[in-house]
């Protein structure tokens, strides 16, 4: 089979190697440059070496290629997956210029052929989006009908950024949604190698169980960092507290470790969107909003950490290691990183930032404050260290290095450390939703 990949980002080259793995010619079109290149040289645009490496592979076996021509791919291609990005804009509104120029695109190839192709949009898109916009889009450009010349498919995707390759090919479920039997019925069975459980449905209802979805594992995030700030200032390991509850299985253990919040290019854009979408229908979504504000302000737990132990900042040198919004990753898309650092320097504090990956990226969103080439660079003269991402490199570090901070005070953003190795090590260990804490 001939697929068309447009997007050559996270969701669009995971698609892709999937694909090629299974045995399909996939063209990668992307009208970035730089990403084009790369892919076409093996390269994955952004870091995640499982993925890389059989990018490689496929590219060198000639069962993946890229372009930046969209049109004449997709002409050549029975199935055609939109994987563009569909980033936030100020009000919470996805931009979706990307997918519309994408879809022009695609009607001028199915506009080419009489073949019947199936046009899959795998962008997430509020709902309503398929089946209105992308759909009147492709009927103007190809001259066609939808259900009858064509088909088009909604299927979202559930991946982690960091197990891309891995969440593509052991999927959770899989999401057909379609505008007619024939076209959903030919998207299940390309899935057929893959299994997972399977959902038939129509276009709208797939693109909101991708909402639902993203609503629900940042909704859980916020309750558990929630729960472990009040725990801190009760004088409780919250470990405790959500280990415990996360037994039950109506509450599951999963996303229950506390941190400074939840960032990336899914979650946070997601809620904004569904909020954004939920307010147009003159629904307040008072939980969206909740979420949304738990985390913008949770970065915070960190400097007031620093507070309790040292109460006046002003002149404090701080390390802050990890820029990506988690470890494993070189993406810096909502980071809370950001609003750390901002904070931070808001109160006089002298910072210094070191990521393993990401430090290029972060740069670029903070010019001006100090950046190392290492943790150990990074550590050495400062009174305290914060853990923002929980990269495993971090986790061992050690006495040698506590040894060369001025004080070895060590602020865990993420609940990726032990405490009693931290301590035995030479330094003082405190993290979000971990004592000591004032209490009344």
């Amino acid at each position: 089979m001939r697929i068309c990949v447009i997007g050559a980002g996270y969701v669009g080259l995971a698609t892709a190697v999937m694909f090629g793995k299974l045995g399909h010619r996939v063209a990668c079109a992307d009208i970035d440059d730089r990403r084009v290149r790369d892919v076409s040289s093996g390269r994955a645009p952004f870091y995640e070496p499982p993925l890389e490496n059989e990018l490689a592979k496929l590219v060198k076996s000639g069962m993946i290629s890229a372009s930046k021509d969209v049109v004449a791919p997709s002409a050549e291609s029975k199935f055609i997956f939109v994987c563009v990005q569909t980033p936030s804009l100020s009000t919470g509104k996805i931009d979706i210029s990307a997918l519309k120029a994408a879809s022009r695109d695609v009607a001028r190839a199915i506009a080419r052929t009489n073949d019947y192709k199936i046009v899959v949009v795998k962008s997430t898109v509020v709902p309503s989006t398929t089946d209105t916009i992308v759909r009147q889009i492709l009927e103007a450009g190809s001259g066609k009908t939808a259900g009858k010349d064509f088909g088009l498919c909604m299927n979202p995707e559930f991946l982690q950024e960091g197990s891309a390759l891995k969440d593509s090919m052991e999927p959770s479920r899989i999401v057909v949604g379609s505008s007619d039997k024939r076209a959903g019925d030919a998207l299940m069975r390309l899935y057929a190698p893959i299994k997972a459980d399977r959902f038939r449905t129509d276009l709208r209802t797939a693109e909101m169980i991708k909402y639902a979805s993203n609503a629900f594992l940042a909704a859980k995030i916020t309750y558990a960092n929630e729960v472990a700030n009040i725990c801190r200032r009760l004088g409780i390991d919250s470990e405790d507290v959500l280990t415990a509850a996360g037994k039950d299985p109506r509450i599951g253990p999963l996303f229950l470790t506390p941190g400074l919040g939840f960032g990336g290019s899914c979650l946070p854009k997601d809620v904004r969107a569904l909020r954004y979408k939920a307010r147009r229908l003159d629904y307040p979504a008072y939980l969206l909003t909740a979420i949304l504000k738990v985390n913008e302000s949770q970065p915070n737990e960190a400097v007031d950490i620093l507070k309790d132990v040292f109460g006046d900042l002003k002149g404090l040198k701080v390390a802050v290691l990890g820029l990506s919004f988690k470890g494993g990753v070189d993406d810096v898309r909502d980071t809370r990183a950001v609003p750390l650092v901002a904070g931070l320097l808001a109160n006089g504090v002298d910072v210094i930032a070191f990521d393993p990956m990401a430090m290029s990226h972060f740069i670029e969103l903070m010019p001006t404050i100090r950046f190392a080439s290492s943790a150990d660079e990074a550590l050495s003269g400062v009174d305290a260290c914060v853990v923002q991402a929980d990269w495993p490199e971090f986790r061992k570090i050690g006495r040698k290095q506590f040894s060369k901070m001025r004080n070895p005070v060590v602020i865990d953003g993420r609940r990726c450390l032990d405490p009693g190795k931290v301590e035995t090590a030479g330094a003082r260990y405190y993290g979000v939703g971990y004592g000591p804490a004032s209490s009344e």
